[in-house]
């Protein structure tokens, strides 16, 4: 638990969270929470006694005094304007060497950047086989099938192996790239029943990289879809730009993202829900029937990403604070496809992968005292 230590400077008391100015940060990149007393601390009776908290008092406390350290964050409290001037020199000439390490940072990262465009270089005949495997224009070797089984003998002991038949022909995987997404957590929340249909011409999802001859760096998740009743385009791509420098954390930020317009067949966009009504002519007392169309859930929203507010735009608290979740999610869903979906698409077809981002949500949770009281509302 860190404290407020004095320094050299007479009765003057290092910065504390209270008054350390924060940069706005980047949609996405978690921000540290404050450190801050212990709340039996600041209740310690001169005679030692201990202080009796009701259940979930405590966090009741903690909460409202880290709001109060965030209604704080950004302000000065005059400790960094009272120092003497020579000490004002060295605070902004370590300043200067942070600018020299950041600069290094972002380096480090573009030079990562180039190590993964050339990985997956590497990787691009892998895709092409498996894509192949799955159209059913190939078929596995006995060598592929054999690796896959010792794969799932060494994930499963108690996994039977495939009878050794005479060899077949190719066999096309039905639903692969639907099936692979509706076991991705996130990205089953956005599939609609009325997506299914559309999704089911899904052929591949492949991922690239940004042109270094292009102002931004940045990545690219293409959808190959065969020909269908829904929409004309057999490509959608979307398309996500860093910012030029690297964030407070040291990652690439996310700049904006970019997707296609999908030209839908008539009476088939999936965005959008279709209401007749009756509209009267106010002269003549006649009656119309009038077709509307409003928007609704579909995973084909993702081709339409929200746009970041512009530094000049005047947008209300909770407007802003909608749309940067909204943000956070795409960016969110664009990581996991480039990151999980992809690279492991035939652990997420089986399941596999499953395990392994409910371990990774079950480590968002911290293990709470048997005392502690919890609370959770009905339809969470």
């Amino acid at each position: 638990m860190s404290s407020n230590l004095p320094i050299a400077h007479g009765d003057m008391t290092a910065p504390t969270p209270q008054n350390t100015p924060l940069n706005q940060a980047p949609i996405a990149q978690g921000l540290s929470r404050p450190t801050v007393p212990d709340i039996s601390e600041d209740n310690e009776q001169e005679d030692d006694g201990d202080v009796t908290l009701p259940p979930g008092a405590q966090s009741a406390m903690l909460g409202l005094v880290q709001n109060r350290l965030s209604d704080l964050v950004g302000k000065s409290s005059g400790y960094i304007e009272s120092l003497p001037i020579e000490v004002k020199k060295s605070v902004e000439g370590l300043k200067g060497v942070q600018v020299k390490q950041n600069e290094l940072q972002n380096q480090y990262k573009r030079e990562c950047l180039e190590l993964e465009k050339k990985y997956l270089e590497l990787q691009k005949p892998l895709y092409e086989r498996r894509n192949a495997i799955i159209s059913g224009s190939s078929a596995a070797t006995a060598e592929e099938t054999a690796a896959g089984i010792q794969a799932s003998l060494k994930d499963n002991p108690d996994y039977t192996p495939l009878a050794k038949d005479p060899p077949t022909g190719p066999a096309a995987i039905p639903e692969f790239w639907l099936t692979s997404l509706c076991n991705h957590i996130g990205i089953a929340d956005l599939i609609t029943e009325r997506d299914r249909g559309a999704l089911k011409h899904l052929i591949d999802i492949c991922l690239s990289y940004v042109s270094s001859d292009e102002s931004k760096s940045g990545f690219k998740i293409s959808f190959h879809f065969s020909p269908n009743e829904y929409f004309e385009n057999e490509l959608l791509d979307k398309t996500y730009l860093y910012q030029e420098e690297v964030g407070y954390a040291g990652d690439f930020v996310y700049d904006r993202a970019i997707g296609t317009e999908i030209k839908w067949r008539e009476d088939k966009d999936l965005t959008k829900e279709f209401e007749i009504k009756k509209q009267r002519n106010k002269n003549t007392n006649r009656t119309r029937l009038v077709r509307k169309a409003k928007p609704t859930d579909s995973f084909f929203n993702f081709f339409s990403p929200p746009f970041p507010p512009s530094d000049d735009e005047d947008i209300e608290e909770e407007e802003l604070e909608e749309l940067e979740a909204k943000l956070e999610m795409d960016y969110q869903i664009g990581e996991d496809l480039k990151e999980k979906i992809i690279p492991r698409a035939i652990d997420y077809f089986t399941g596999k992968a499953l395990e392994y981002d409910l371990m990774e949500d079950d480590d968002e949770f911290d293990e709470l005292d048997e005392d502690d009281d919890v609370q959770f509302d009905d339809d969470v």
